[in-house]
C-alpha cells in the first residue's frame, strides 16, 4: 500500500445557534465539495437523506457530489483513522480535504492538540484552517458574554457572518468592524442561508489539495498587523483590543536578522511550557542562521506544530514573521521573552585575577 498524502483539515466552529448546521447542509450539497469527507457530530442534524447514494459503513454515507458524510460519535481519531484505511482500501471515494464540525461549546485547541499529538493522526492528516460563523442578530452580544465565543472568533482563518438578513445593515458593519479588531489577520465574509462558496472556506493553510508549494502570505497575514521594523531586535508589536474582547491580543513580531534555530526553539518552548493556557495560537514564517529556504512555524497553547520546510520565500521579504493570537497575555511578556534568547548577548566578563602584593 503506497503513503498517502498530507490531507489538509479545517475545522468548521461557532458558538451555538450561529448557524454552523445551516452552512454544513449547504456545503454537502455543494457541487465543489466532492472529494470532501465532512466529520459532524451526528447525522440526525444535517439534511442528508436526498443526497444519499449509499452507506460505505455505520458512520460513513456517500453522497451524490462525491462528498462523505462521517459521524464523529464521540471518537474523532477513530473517525479519522477509519476514514484513511477505507480510502486506501477502496472502500470509499478518494477525498482530498476534511471538515470537521465541532459543537457550539467547543474549544478548538484539544481539536488541534489531537491533529499533532496522535501518531496516526499526525502521520496523515494537518491543520489547514479554522473556520468560524457568528450570528449577525446575536453574536455582539455573544462576545460580550461567552469566553468561548471570543476564542472562537480569536483562532479563525476564517470569520463567516451569518444570518445578515436578520440584522439591521449598521449592526452587521458593527460587527464586521468588531471581528476585524479582535482577529486582524482573518478574512470576514457574509452568509445568509448558509450560502457560501467551499473556496472562500478551505484551502486556507500550508496544506492545500492539488498544490506543491504553499500560500504562506494567505495563510499568515502578517501584513493585516502592520508590524514594524528596528533592525535587529524585535521590533514593537501593535496589539489591536476590541471591547470586552480586550483579554486578547492579536500581534507581530519581526525580525530583520536570521534566527539561530535552537534559540527560537528554546525561545517557543519556554513560552509554550509556561504560558501555554495563554497561546491561543502561533505561526510564522522564520529566516534560519545559514539556511536560505524559510521554516514555516505553528503553535496552539501548549503544542508546536512540527515545523514545515518550505520550497522558498514567498515574496522578496525576507525578515521573520511570526505573530501571535494570546488571552490574558501582554505582548511585553512575549517579546522580552523572545528577547532573552535571541538577542545577543555581551560575552561574560571574567573577574580580574587578585593583583600580586609587591615583594
Amino acid at each position: 500500500m503506497t503513503a498517502s498524502p498530507i490531507t489538509p483539515v479545517t475545522l468548521l466552529t461557532g458558538y451555538l445557534g450561529s448557524g454552523k448546521t445551516t452552512l454544513l447542509n449547504r456545503l454537502l450539497a455543494h457541487p465543489a465539495m466532492e472529494q470532501t469527507a465532512v466529520l459532524i457530530n451526528e447525522f440526525g442534524a444535517v439534511s442528508i437523506d436526498h443526497l444519499l447514494v449509499r452507506e460505505a459503513s455505520e458512520n460513513i454515507m456517500v453522497l451524490s457530489n462525491g462528498c462523505l458524510c462521517c459521524s464523529v460519535a464521540g471518537d474523532m481519531v477513530q473517525a479519522l483513522r477509519e476514514l484513511y484505511f477505507k480510502r486506501a482500501n477502496g472502500e470509499v471515494p478518494p477525498f482530498s480535504r476534511v471538515v470537521i464540525e465541532t459543537t457550539g461549546l467547543a474549544d478548538p485547541a484539544p481539536i488541534l492538540r489531537t491533529l499533532i499529538e496522535m501518531p496516526l493522526v499526525a502521520a496523515r492528516y494537518a491543520l489547514s484552517g479554522i473556520v468560524t460563523t457568528v450570528d449577525a442578530e446575536h453574536g455582539d452580544r455573544q462576545l460580550d458574554q461567552h469566553a468561548e465565543s471570543v476564542k472562537q472568533a480569536a483562532v479563525a482563518d476564517r470569520l463567516i457572518i451569518t444570518k445578515t438578513d436578520r440584522a439591521a445593515p449598521a449592526a452587521v458593519a458593527a460587527l464586521r468592524d468588531r471581528l476585524r479588531s479582535l482577529n486582524p489577520g482573518a478574512a470576514v465574509f457574509s452568509a445568509i442561508s448558509g450560502d457560501i462558496s467551499p473556496s472562500d472556506l478551505f484551502d486556507t493553510g500550508l496544506y492545500q489539495p492539488g498544490q506543491t508549494s504553499p500560500n504562506i502570505a494567505r495563510w499568515l497575514a502578517a501584513d493585516a498587523y502592520r508590524p514594524v521594523s528596528a533592525g535587529t531586535r524585535l521590533a514593537p508589536a501593535r496589539t489591536m483590543p476590541a471591547r470586552h474582547d480586550d483579554r486578547i491580543r492579536s500581534f507581530a513580531v519581526i525580525r530583520d536578522q536570521p534566527i539561530a534555530w535552537q534559540d527560537l526553539v528554546d525561545a517557543l518552548e519556554t513560552l509554550t511550557s509556561l504560558r501555554g493556557d495563554q497561546l491561543l495560537r502561533i505561526k510564522g514564517i522564520v529566516s534560519i542562521a545559514g539556511e536560505d529556504r524559510p521554516r514555516a512555524i505553528h503553535a496552539v497553547q501548549h503544542t508546536l506544530y512540527p515545523v514545515a520546510a518550505l520550497p522558498r520565500w514567498p515574496d522578496e521579504d525576507r525578515r521573520s514573521r511570526i505573530v501571535f493570537i494570546t488571552r490574558d497575555l501582554s505582548e511585553e511578556f512575549v517579546r522580552d521573552t523572545l528577547a532573552s534568547f535571541l538577542d545577543p548577548h555581551p560575552p561574560a566578563v571574567q573577574p580580574a585575577p587578585p593583583a600580586t602584593a609587591a615583594a
